[in-house]
């Protein structure tokens, strides 16, 4: 049996109970709000996972690359939406996978895309499945619900024969707000934005069977779901940091830790060093700017109980420094020999578990397995 102290350090660890208690709580949020959950893959990259979001009930899933689109499926996945705005140059890669049977959906937010799209499907004789980006607060991409060119795209996608499939959106500032009140603003925000863009294709005579939303924070506070068919989340499935300072997690929700171990100390400045840098942990600050920052991460024993006070708090390549909020900690070299094992908890799920290759899945009994992650466009 290999344990966390077998484990070579950096290594990412996901807690398999509280990973299958995040998948659970999402999904028996959808079935009764009674709308289809297709889970964002792009956190976790890794088929495992996927493997449990749909014994659990998603139907589908999204993803954020092709090369996604092609391990998922050569893995039995077949109803893919790549929610990434479409280029000509990527066509080929998406008519392959459509080509080998994969059930795969693209996405436009402007005519002269679906234009591009529908003259590649007349060229190779493909109909395409097309859902048209709404944007409903102005965070990115996609077309506002009032717009005249929504109904440009889908004139375009017509009249070249291509399949309007639907409209999808994404609340993507719903990260920036942290009080249940402003979450059930947006998360309404963003059903009725994409509700009316429905609407308005339906009045002009468009078909407009899918109506798609979703971010973590919107999908776990919306009261009701009047007009939408699917809800698409990614983070909720391990969580982080980020999401306990949005309030829609507790700290003992967070699935994703980093293994590390102690290698050093400045003492006179109260700091640990580990060898979880940033290559570990990632870049990500996203705690920053919020009501708590936890530095590069929340420090926790090697059992994943929270050291309250205690986070990276500066990260270089390989080494990371560990140091006490407020005071300095002169009894940091007792407090953390050198050896000592510990886990951090990350700001950003996504970003951390890209810095990996593998998950070391933990089961209950302290046991651990290997779950290969997916790279690559």
């Amino acid at each position: 049996m290999t344990g966390l102290l077998e484990l070579n350090t950096p290594a990412a660890v996901v807690d398999t109970a509280r990973m299958e208690h995040n998948i659970e709580r999402m999904q028996t949020r959808m079935e009764a709000l009674g709308v289809s959950f297709r889970p964002h893959v792009k956190t976790t990259k890794c088929l495992p996972v996927v493997q449990a979001q749909i014994a659990a009930g998603a139907r589908g899933i999204t993803v954020s690359t092709l090369k996604e689109a092609e391990q998922f499926f050569d893995a039995g996945v077949t109803d893919i939406l790549y929610a990434v705005g479409m280029v000509v140059t990527k066509l080929p890669q998406a008519l392959a996978l459509r080509r080998r049977g994969c059930d795969l959906k693209i996405i436009a937010d402007s005519v002269a895309a679906a234009e591009a799209i529908g003259a590649f499907g007349r060229e190779t004789g493909e109909v395409f499945e097309v859902w048209i980006e709404i944007d409903t607060d102005g965070h990115r991409s996609g077309i506002t619900p009032e717009e005249e060119k929504l109904l440009g795209v889908a004139r375009a996608l017509e009249s070249a024969g291509m399949k309007l499939g639907g409209v999808l959106t994404h609340a993507g500032s719903s990260y920036d707000y942290d009080t249940h009140e402003d979450l059930m603003k947006i998360s309404e925000q963003e059903r009725n934005g994409v509700v009316r863009a429905a609407e308005r294709l339906r009045a002009a005579g468009f078909a407009c069977p899918v109506v798609s939303l979703g971010s973590t924070p919107t999908a776990l506070t919306v009261p009701k779901l009047d007009g939408v068919t699917e809800v698409r989340a990614g983070v909720y499935v391990f969580f982080d940091l980020v999401m306990h300072n949005v309030g829609v997690c507790d700290i003992s929700d967070i699935a994703l830790s980093v293994l590390t171990t102690v290698i050093g100390h400045q003492e006179e400045k109260g700091w640990v060093i580990v060898d979880a840098g940033w290559m570990a942990m990632s870049r990500d600050r996203g705690t920053q700017k919020q009501k708590h920052d936890f530095g590069f991460g929340q420090v926790c024993t090697l059992a994943g109980q929270v050291l309250d006070g205690y986070v990276v708090s500066s990260a270089n390549q390989e080494h990371g420094i560990i140091s006490r909020v407020g005071d300095a900690d002169g009894d940091i070299a007792r407090r953390f020999p050198i050896g000592t094992r510990l886990r951090i908890l990350p700001n950003h799920a996504c970003a951390t578990g890209a810095q990996h290759p593998e998950y070391h899945a933990l089961a209950a009994s302290g046991a651990t397995k290997v779950w290969p992650r997916f790279y690559g466009w």
